[in-house]
């Protein structure tokens, strides 16, 4: 045990607090708050970099902060770790959500460019948000692509950063073991076409029923907002802009699970592999 800290006015502690509310510092530092043990232990097996971990004693004992240690150490992620006891106050003021598990990190995060996809498939499944606004909606459309692991998440024109809070605690740390990439809307066109990746657009405009589509080709599910739906860029390069019917009064659903629908739909063509 390295330290104990029990006061909210601690530096480091008014530093973590920084972290969790502003994505500029989480920016500047390269760094951010996880909260919980099942996110913790996602990062972990995503080969994130913890630099330290924060517990409350009475939620988290220190028998199971020994047990999740060992488990950094055993990944090969980090060879020693900052452990530090804190207080009740500390941990109120540094936890995100009303559940409470009393264990948080701080990791080092990642550059998710476009660059840096692999693809372990000559056949990928692509999953595209443009401009997603709301940090609940990229959780869940990020637990959808570990549902149907695809094999990569591609956020055009982002309005927040991946390691906001919310979009952890929604992904139910799916934000650690997807590989995603961030990226302006013409450099995610131009990566998906130099990789020969047909590009099927979610739009209304000049649409055929998604069920008829061959999704078994290397292929990209490109999402826009409910609000304004994607682009002109995205419509004048799409492969085919594709459409789920609507039977009710309602021309949209939530873009969450119009992902769903289409993702899961190019996997049971693929046999769910």
């Amino acid at each position: 045990m390295n330290k104990e800290i029990s006061s909210i006015q601690n530096s480091f502690i008014k530093q973590l607090a920084q972290l969790k509310d502003k994505s500029r510092e989480r920016k500047k530092t390269s760094t951010f708050l996880i909260e919980g043990e099942r996110e913790i232990s996602l990062a972990i097996k995503g080969n994130y970099e913890l630099e330290t971990i924060l517990f409350f004693p009475e939620l988290f004992p220190i028998e199971d902060l020994k047990h999740l240690t060992e488990d950094v150490r055993l990944s090969a992620v980090e060879t020693s770790i900052n452990t530090i006891k804190i207080s009740k106050e500390v941990y109120q003021k540094l936890a995100y959500r009303d559940t409470t598990e009393g264990i948080l990190a701080v990791a080092k995060s990642k550059k998710h460019t476009v660059s840096d996809i692999e693809f372990s498939t000559k056949n990928p499944l692509i999953l595209v948000a443009e401009a997603p606004e709301k940090p609940g909606n990229i959780g869940a459309i990020l637990r959808t692509a570990d549902a149907a692991n695809v094999d990569a998440v591609i956020i055009a024109n982002p309005k927040t950063d991946l390691y906001n809070p919310n979009i952890i605690r929604s992904s139910v740390g799916c934000v650690f073991t997807n590989q995603i990439a961030t990226g302006s809307t013409a450099e995610i066109i131009g990566f998906l076409k130099s990789k020969n990746i047909n590009i099927y657009c979610a739009a209304l405009q000049a649409s055929v029923n998604y069920h008829t589509q061959d999704f078994t080709k290397p292929t990209a599910m490109v999402m826009g907002t409910e609000a304004t739906g994607l682009s002109n860029e995205w419509l004048e390069n799409s492969t085919q802009n594709i459409i789920i019917p609507m039977q009710g009064e309602i021309d949209s659903m939530n873009v969450s699970v119009a992902a769903g629908i289409l993702i899961f739909e190019a996997k049971r063509q693929r046999g769910f592999k």
